[in-house]
């Protein structure tokens, strides 16, 4: 078989599979009730299925396109559980966005290493922008959202190049619209985060390192008293994106640590604070309409 006709096999073979897959998820839609959360599975390694758990807004329109926001759980890329943002995926599913929880893998379940996670939450962003159409999902008004490794994450799919799954289909990006951060792991540098761990390769992975002009607009909360992610860090890290002209939003909260963000923490403070400076954001970016409501 010739060079040419080689390539045109393989052409053939990414677009039926394109296809199939497409054809897939709108199978998997006409049964499913958009009223409540559901699953659809966006990646399946070896014998790992890793899911996505979808809230649509109340009143759901097929005929509207709706703006999106995924969450990565926190974890340190050993652990972590969905449920650690449903709160915040719920509160946003009800001021008018799909909302998505992504299943990634991780050290303790998967024995996978941070690279993995992030080609992982890069899949998640590029399965949803590639069945946007089925999904009534708005491609160019996807933010990502996480917290301390999962924050890494979504700071990855908007600053990193790379990284990504080599048999996707590389030409739809896996690059977010918008970043809403919580104790980011936002530097893997000598003065960073989990360096040694990250190995010889730790600039490919570091949001900080690859900042480049339109860098997504990006919001950032963290406690001053965070033993993990200094203060000093972020600010650097605003200033690196004001560098190149991108909007970086900082708020920074006295007397408050690690994970201060959590629903279960602090009453419901900082949750409620957090969420409702990130609405504002959305709403500033048009993502959202209308006031919070908290």
């Amino acid at each position: 078989m010739t060079r040419k006709l080689i390539l045109w096999a393989a052409f053939i073979f990414v677009f039926i599979s394109v296809a199939v897959q497409a054809q897939d998820v709108s199978d998997q839609l006409a049964n499913i009730d958009r009223d409540r959360p559901f699953k659809l599975t966006y990646k399946t390694v070896d014998t790992v299925s890793l899911d996505l758990t979808f809230r649509y807004p109340a009143g759901f329109n097929k005929h509207r396109k709706y703006p999106t926001m995924v969450f990565f759980f926190g974890g340190g890329w050993n652990g972590g559980s969905i449920d650690q943002f449903k709160p915040q995926a719920e509160y946003f599913a009800s001021r008018g966005m799909i909302t998505v929880l992504a299943d990634y893998r991780v050290k303790s379940r998967h024995k996978t290493t941070p690279y993995e996670s992030v080609a992982d939450a890069k899949s998640a962003i590029r399965f949803l922008r590639k069945n946007a159409k089925v999904l009534n999902i708005n491609p160019k008004k996807i933010a990502a959202s996480g917290g301390s490794a999962g924050g890494h994450l979504a700071a990855a799919c908007g600053n990193c190049p790379g990284l990504d799954e080599p048999e996707e289909d590389l030409s739809i990006s896996s690059k977010a619209n918008a970043l809403v951060l919580f104790n980011p792991v936002s530097d893997n540098g000598p003065d960073g985060f989990c360096y040694e761990r990250m190995g010889e390769r730790w600039k490919e992975i570091s949001p900080a390192h690859n900042i480049r002009k339109n860098a997504p607009p990006t919001i950032i909360f963290l406690g001053k008293k965070d033993h993990l992610i200094p203060v000093s860090i972020v600010e650097k890290y605003q200033n690196k994106m004001k560098e190149v002209g991108s909007r970086c939003d900082l708020f920074l909260y006295d007397g408050v640590g690690h994970g201060f963000f959590n629903n279960t923490k602090h009453n419901g403070e900082f949750y409620t604070k957090t969420v409702y400076q990130s609405d504002l954001f959305l709403k500033s970016l048009k993502f959202l309409k209308g006031e919070p409501t908290l």
